[in-house]
């Protein structure tokens, strides 16, 4: 049964793919005739998305922090305190992880505004 389903899921994603490459191809050799740097516009629209994506996981995860250490002065028990403890230290650590993919992606943001700029005065409108 598994296997019938796979096979399908298969042969459509080839049908799709191949209907779609040609239209994606034709395109993309447009793009460039239109706008001289539509490639780094778009670069740089894709990398300030990823970095508003970012901001808003870092939120949630100093939320996470803020609701672990109220847990952990909340604890009556030392079996709570314990485990209130080892969630605030997770929440951390995943905090300090999307922390340091963000500033990551500012860099990559700020790159890819110099590559704009770079390319806007090279072709003045």
């Amino acid at each position: 049964m598994n296997l019938r389903k796979h096979a399908a899921v298969t042969v459509a994603a080839l049908a799709l793919g191949l209907s779609a490459a040609p239209v994606a191809t034709a395109v993309a050799a447009d793009a460039p005739a239109k706008a001289p740097c539509a490639t780094q516009q778009t670069q740089l629209d894709r990398a300030e998305a990823k970095l508003d994506a970012l901001t808003a996981r870092f939120a949630a995860k100093q939320a996470k922090v803020r609701e672990a250490r109220g847990a952990v002065k909340a604890a009556d028990t030392a079996k709570e305190k314990r485990s209130a403890k080892a969630t605030l230290a997770l929440a951390k650590e995943k905090k300090a992880t999307v922390k340091k993919a963000k500033k990551a992606q500012a860099q990559r943001v700020l790159h890819a505004q110099a590559r704009l700029d770079k390319c806007l005065a090279a072709h003045p409108a």
